[in-house]
């Protein structure tokens, strides 16, 4: 089945999706976050097809989440190394491991995040100016600069 594109959404979570959104990608760039940088690498821990990984590699360069470094001259061998965009997706995986936790895990957290203090730790949102917690009850949706004229935005 051909998925759909939503490069034509003015919607920054569709705009992701086109980047990030495909079958392995999160799983790709959850290796990558613990250290994994070489093809191999990424290829013997995830059982993925080398030709998929190839895609889906070649997508997250063209999109500045990963660079290529060299490594080796003879045969020409590159290590997939984070960039800071890349870097930045550590928040949304670590809030999409958490959900997973929660509701398909029911004999617990397969892995547990620990602060450098020792503590295992949950990933918060909270409010940038006054730093209480969020809670979706207590959030609105506003049209941001990037909205276009006249949009609507659902309401509760």
């Amino acid at each position: 089945m051909r998925r759909a594109s939503f490069v034509d959404m003015n919607c920054s979570i569709a705009q992701s999706l086109e980047v990030i959104g495909e079958w392995w990608t999160p799983l790709i760039l959850r290796d990558a976050l613990m250290g994994v940088t070489r093809f191999d690498e990424f290829q013997s821990r995830l059982g993925i097809a080398r030709n998929v990984l190839s895609q889906r590699l070649d997508t997250l360069v063209e999109h500045g989440i990963f660079t290529t470094v060299r490594y080796q001259e003879r045969p020409v061998r590159h290590e997939y190394v984070l960039t800071p965009k890349g870097r930045d997706l550590w928040r949304a995986l670590m809030m999409l491991r958490q959900w997973g936790d929660r509701w398909y895990a029911p004999d617990g957290a397969p892995v547990e995040v620990a602060h450098t203090c020792g503590s295992v730790v949950e990933a918060e949102l909270h409010c940038s100016e006054c730093g209480e917690r969020l809670h979706a009850r207590e959030l609105e949706l506003r049209h941001g600069p990037g909205a276009p004229d006249g949009g609507v935005l659902p309401s509760r």
